[in-house]
């Protein structure tokens, strides 16, 4: 404990000024990967991984074992080249959101046109949950949803409560799988969406959630997207958003929640919406837990 103590204050004795910064730019680099992997699965293996670095340290410190210490030294190589097998999805979506972040950020939507679709949006989610109709409804925010719209049907068509009814009619050839909305158009039907393999949905009250909930919590746990979910057997409406799912909402509360979530996007000034077209950051208001009343 000695050695480490007197490791620690010679270090802090050589610290300039420089140094100081190359340890906040470091910082900031793994602050903006913990943010990025928050709610992911990965963040769970990132603790392990933390964890038993941080043991095998003071093990290799505090103690002389130099057995140890040669076999660590030896596998360290093999592990390193590990790591991009193991975050591929993550270090895939990371440069992806990259990608998307040096085009141009686009104009703000104007306001009549997004009130209208979320009007269309909740009114159509309203009558299909008094018809017990199943529907899942994708609303692309920052995240592409390109690769998701080629499994589907193209539509391109304006977004009416009366075209979701009729997609989502039972038996029609395009009411299984979900609407991907971009805007005010309905680019695409019958598209094919990731499930969720978080077990957030074991973890509420209602643990029977078929695939179009298991669908619109994937959805929202690989983007940044909003997904309006309406089950065929309750007729319960739930948003899914974040990797995070409120259910059993009236149509008062879905428009609220829609409205809070586009009313803070719109809020952000260039440099906001970068940083979160980057980190796919989710907006103060947006659910914070699965299974709210």
């Amino acid at each position: 404990m000695r050695n480490v103590i007197d490791n620690i204050l010679f270090i802090f004795e050589r610290l300039t000024l420089e140094g100081v910064f190359d340890i906040i730019l470091v910082t900031a680099v793994f602050f903006a990967l913990l943010i990025f992997l928050r709610k992911s699965q990965a963040i769970v293996l990132i603790r392990g991984i933390i964890l038993l670095i941080i043991v095998i340290s003071l093990m290799t410190t505090l103690f002389d074992l130099p057995a140890f210490s040669f076999l660590i030294s030896a596998a360290l190589p093999t592990l390193l080249l590990a790591v991009p097998v193991i975050f591929a999805p993550e270090i895939r979506r990371a440069l992806e959101r990259l990608g998307r972040a040096s085009e141009l950020i686009p104009n703000a939507r104007d306001q009549s046109e997004l009130h209208d679709t979320i009007a269309a949006v909740v009114h159509a989610a309203e009558r299909l949950s008094n018809r017990r109709h199943g529907a899942l409804i994708i609303l692309q925010r920052f995240d592409s949803m390109e690769e998701y719209t080629e499994t589907g049907v193209k539509l391109d068509a304006q977004v009416t409560t009366e075209i979701l009814l009729q997609v989502f009619y039972p038996n029609t050839p395009l009411h299984d799988g979900a609407v991907i909305v971009i805007d005010d158009r309905v680019v695409a039907a019958a598209c094919v969406m990731p499930l969720s393999a978080s077990g957030v949905l074991n973890l509420s009250a209602d643990r029977k959630m078929g695939l179009r909930h298991r669908a619109a919590l994937g959805s929202s746990e690989v983007s940044d997207c909003v997904a309006v979910v309406v089950s065929e057997e309750t007729g319960a409406i739930s948003i899914a958003t974040g990797g995070r799912m409120i259910h059993r909402l009236d149509g008062r509360r879905l428009e609220g929640i829609l409205r809070a979530i586009y009313r803070s996007t719109a809020q952000l000034n260039w440099f906001e919406s970068l940083v979160a077209r980057i980190l796919g950051r989710q907006t103060p208001e947006t659910p914070s837990r699965s299974g709210e009343d």
